[in-house]
């Protein structure tokens, strides 16, 4: 696993909301869902999107935006247009008067709007969780991003009118694939955070997978310099530089986040957690823990709950 597979153990998508916009202007939809993460695909027509901060951008079939909340922002057929329906959490849909629309604008399967062969078509999709072992690479993108066309734009809407037997685990493997490959795009072309580019590295990238492979382990650095086939401190010197961490504040780092996320599960235990994120007891974990992220893992699940 690396930094970019990653990102989808934290919000992948289990059920995502996803769902099909047929609109004739005027339209401008407010989004105050507070979802971690949206994906908007466009299919036919356009569409602005104009953030509460930064640059309004528009968007034109076949393109894709990444948009990474809870902050609100407005989709619209114009950046006039006021607002004429609000998105709250839950995607419960009103106008901006609180009057409900979920049943006045439903067009069948997967799909909403005010006119059944809408001028505009997109496809929004809403990652619903956020995680913390997500938390690192959603931080390095910008509120806003728009890529050109993916080969899977078309496919996407073709699949998600259709009610077949298995259909939501393919529209929730299609939205990750998206994602992904937009993701890949944008570092390509984009300033990448210096621990997505070590990734490339053929010893510090195969030193962060092993790491992320099996945080379980007992780690050392001469152990995974071993590993790579390199020396204790020539391993410790081009991870710091390429990272910008030592190895082992990088494993720990990995550790407590993905022991944050494995403590949202209802039957776990801080020792289950412990053994599965390479603890050797339920104290050594807190004590990690509390040092790093300043609470207890305790007091961090109460929190989410």
């Amino acid at each position: 696993m690396d930094q970019l597979a990653a990102l989808l153990d934290g919000p992948r998508a289990r059920g995502a909301f996803m769902l099909r916009c047929m609109l004739d202007p005027p339209w401008s939809l407010r989004i105050q869902d507070e979802a971690p993460l949206t994906v908007v695909v466009m299919v036919r027509g356009e569409a602005w999107v104009v953030p509460d901060e930064g640059d309004v951008v528009r968007m034109c079939p076949g393109e894709v935006a990444i948009i990474r909340g809870p902050k609100p922002y407005t989709v619209a057929d114009n950046p006039a247009t006021p607002p004429q329906i609000v998105i709250h959490p839950g995607q419960h849909c009103t106008t901006v008067d609180g009057v409900s629309l979920a049943q006045a604008m439903d067009l069948g399967v997967r799909t909403w709007g005010n006119s059944a062969d809408g001028e505009t078509v997109m496809i929004t999709c809403a990652y619903l969780m956020e995680g913390e072992v997500s938390r690192r690479l959603l931080e390095a993108l910008p509120t806003l991003l728009v890529q050109r066309g993916d080969p899977l734009v078309p496919l996407l809407g073709a699949e998600i009118v259709k009610e077949q037997p298995g259909q939501e685990a393919v529209l929730d493997r299609l939205l990750d694939l998206l994602l992904i490959s937009v993701l890949r795009s944008w570092f390509a072309t984009h300033e990448a955070p210096a621990w997505y580019r070590a990734q490339s590295d053929p010893v510090v990238g195969r030193a962060m997978r092993m790491l992320h492979n099996n945080p379980a382990h007992p780690w050392t650095v001469a152990a995974l310099a071993a590993q790579v086939g390199v020396s204790r401190a020539s391993l410790a010197r081009r991870f710091t530089e390429l990272v910008g961490e030592p190895p082992m504040a990088f494993l720990t780092g990995w550790r407590l986040a993905l022991a944050a996320d494995l403590l949202r599960e209802p039957d776990a235990t801080v020792g289950s957690v412990a053994r599965q994120v390479g603890y050797g007891s339920p104290f050594a974990l807190s004590a990690a823990f509390k040092r790093v992220r300043g609470v207890s893992p305790q007091e961090h699940r109460g929190a989410v709950r």
